[in-house]
């Protein structure tokens, strides 16, 4: 029995293979080079989500009649999986990164997107009143007003995203690019390797819990940061 858990199976790899794998796939810098290059496409795709879901959740939770007008599109192409638009990515962008950064773009988009515009749209009308009295301007009212109020929202939002943006990632990557972690799954199952593709499994799941882990604690420095305000 120990020796089939630290050898394993023709199915099943064991112990021992995992850990001779991780060695071999560690020493010639293969899991941190693909792992760096996940976590870089991770980031370009989260951030260019970052910047048009913010920006646009609050200019449609702040107009009503634009809402109107948008939400239909936005509800139609919410529950369309990313991965279904793979096929268009790779061929509007090629082959490369950029089809994988526009699949993680997508998938990141629409829950911040949604946040944002409901953390907008709830935004209590007595503080614009206060806002006019003081005579706050549309850059002060949404620095001083605006911002403060969806943060906490937009905060819960990222990781929700984040946490998509990985898991689309992995996906993206056995499709469009020839590196990263979800390569290194399809690669070492083309060759059979199965206690290789236990370790991208095992570091893709390792990412994706520090990944949470440091979201998770940027919600409590916010939490940590509001009381103090309201102290």
């Amino acid at each position: 029995m120990w020796w089939t858990l630290w050898e394993g199976t023709p199915h099943i790899p064991g112990i021992g293979p995992v850990m001779r794998a991780f060695w071999e796939l560690a020493a010639d810098g293969t899991l941190i080079r693909y792992g760096v290059a996940s976590l870089y496409r991770v980031t370009v795709g989260f951030y260019l989500a970052i910047l048009v879901g913010v920006p646009l959740g609050i200019f449609l939770g702040r107009v009503p009649r634009a809402h109107r007008l948008a939400n239909p599109v936005i509800q139609f192409l919410r529950p369309v999986s990313p991965l279904a638009w793979v096929p268009f990515a790779m061929l509007w962008l090629g082959i490369g990164d950029r089809p994988a950064l526009f699949i993680i773009f997508v998938g990141s988009l629409f829950p911040l997107l949604m946040a944002t515009i409901k953390a907008s749209a709830s935004i209590h009308p007595m503080y614009f009143q206060v806002a006019a009295n003081l005579r706050l301007g549309p850059v002060e009212r949404l620095r001083f007003l605006i911002l403060p109020a969806v943060l906490p929202q937009i905060i819960l939002a990222l990781r929700v995203s984040l946490g998509i943006a990985w898991l689309v990632v992995v996906a993206a990557e056995m499709i469009a690019v020839k590196s990263g972690l979800g390569y290194l799954v399809i690669d070492a199952r083309n060759s059979l390797r199965l206690d290789r593709v236990v370790v991208a499994i095992l570091t893709i799941g390792g990412i994706g819990l520090a990944l949470d882990s440091l979201m998770t604690r940027l919600e409590r420095l916010d939490s940590v940061r509001w009381r103090l305000e309201q102290a």
